[in-house]
């Protein structure tokens, strides 16, 4: 079945092309936060599900196909399958996912580095898509600001903390450069 080597070898062209708030180091970023979240809630899950979401996470709304076949070619059942795909999706969607897996690859994608690396990814990921900074911090406004959820008791708090301080951190800048 999972086969560190192979995973690799299968997600890392995804990620190659992307920039660098989204390339293999975010997914160890990400990974992190879900052992810190396990820890805290003291969770029993499916790590090895979990860890494929997580490696699919970023490439699933394109390739959900490619990735069943994978998995399929791993020697995954259907009904694991449909499981690891589910997880990757519920990172990615506003609801509140359904799965503890889902819960803890979501909340940790949220949290991924910390308080202040909301301010950092999106700075950095505007620079890169060749936005201005008054259109970056536009972006920002519309669509950063008070918009993280966290869905995990021992993940809420920290969510707010990271809310809170970017939204501080907006404030601040917008009073400097205005």
């Amino acid at each position: 079945m999972f086969e560190k080597e192979a995973f690799a070898k299968f997600i890392e062209p995804y990620y190659a092309k992307k920039d660098i708030m989204h390339n293999m180091w975010h997914i160890n970023l990400v990974e992190r936060q879900m052992k810190k979240i396990i820890e805290l809630g003291k969770y029993s899950v499916n790590y090895e599900y979990l860890y494929l979401a997580l490696g699919f996470h970023g490439f699933i709304y394109r390739e959900e196909q490619k990735i069943r076949e994978w998995l399929r070619l791993q020697g995954y059942q259907k009904e694991a399958i449909d499981t690891i795909v589910r997880i990757s999706w519920e990172s990615q969607r506003p609801q509140m996912p359904k799965t503890l897996e889902g819960k803890i690859l979501h909340d940790a994608h949220v949290l991924e580095g910390g308080k202040a690396y909301t301010v950092v990814k999106t700075l950095i990921t505007g620079s890169v898509r060749g936005q201005s900074l008054e259109e970056t911090l536009d972006y920002m406004k519309v669509n950063v600001l008070g918009t993280n959820r966290c869905y995990l008791p021992e993940t809420i708090r920290l969510c707010d903390e990271m809310n809170e301080f970017t939204a501080e951190f907006y404030e601040q800048l917008m009073e400097g450069i205005e």
